[in-house]
This record gives C-alpha cells, sequence and structure tokens, in this order.
C-alpha cells in the first residue's frame, strides 16, 4: 500500500521560506513522477511543481523562480523549497506519486496547511 506523509506546512510571514517534505512508502519511489499540488478555499486544486523520475521539472507559472522541486531516492523523499512566499500561497499542500510502471494509478498524501501572512 503506498503512503505519502507531508511535512513542514506552517504559518510564515510574506517573504519568507518553508520546506516541505514528502516521504513514501510502499512503492519504486525511484520509478514514480512525484508532485505538490495545492487547493485554497474555494478553489481547484493546482499543480505546482512536478519531477519526473528522470529528474525532469516543471512549475506552475505563479512560482517559477521563487519555488524549487527536488527528490531523494535513497530517502524515498521528495522536497518543495518555497522562498518568497507570498500570501496568495496560502493553501493545503498534497504530495502526489504517479508510477512508471501504472500510469493510471496516482495517490496523495493528507496534506499540509500553509498559511502565508500578509
Amino acid at each position: 500500500q503506498v503512503q505519502l506523509v507531508e511535512s513542514g506546512g506552517g504559518l510564515v510571514q510574506a517573504g519568507g521560506s518553508l520546506r516541505l517534505s514528502c516521504a513514501a512508502s510502499g512503492t519504486i519511489f525511484s520509478l514514480n513522477a512525484m508532485g505538490w499540488y495545492r487547493q485554497a478555499p474555494g478553489k481547484q486544486r493546482e499543480l505546482v511543481a512536478r519531477i519526473a523520475s528522470s529528474g525532469v521539472t516543471n512549475y506552475a507559472d505563479s512560482v517559477k523562480g521563487r519555488f524549487t522541486i527536488s527528490r531523494d531516492n535513497a530517502k524515498n523523499t521528495v522536497f518543495l523549497q518555497m522562498n518568497s512566499l507570498k500570501p496568495e500561497d496560502t493553501a493545503v499542500y498534497y504530495c502526489n506519486a504517479r508510477p512508471d510502471y501504472s500510469p493510471m494509478s496516482t495517490y496523495w498524501g493528507q496534506g499540509t496547511q500553509v498559511t502565508v501572512s500578509s
């Protein structure tokens, strides 16, 4: 059974930084595309950043230059470094895993709250 456990959320002032972590188990982590999504109140869940098993990354335009996604396959963990945070970054952030070997499967973490005060 695949489990994704996020950590690192919290309350931060605008301009500050946070680092989210997502620890995965029950899957061959190195063969998963990993992503961070977020959902603000009253809005749809949206992709923030994604890193393929190859290491190729892509970002939402709204976070380019401020957020960095990375992965440590030895620790089965994906990270999201968030700098220059803005109030509009406030949301619940979810970790997502999509195995290369099972493209129709997708797994979600429970989410971690990020609140940016102005």
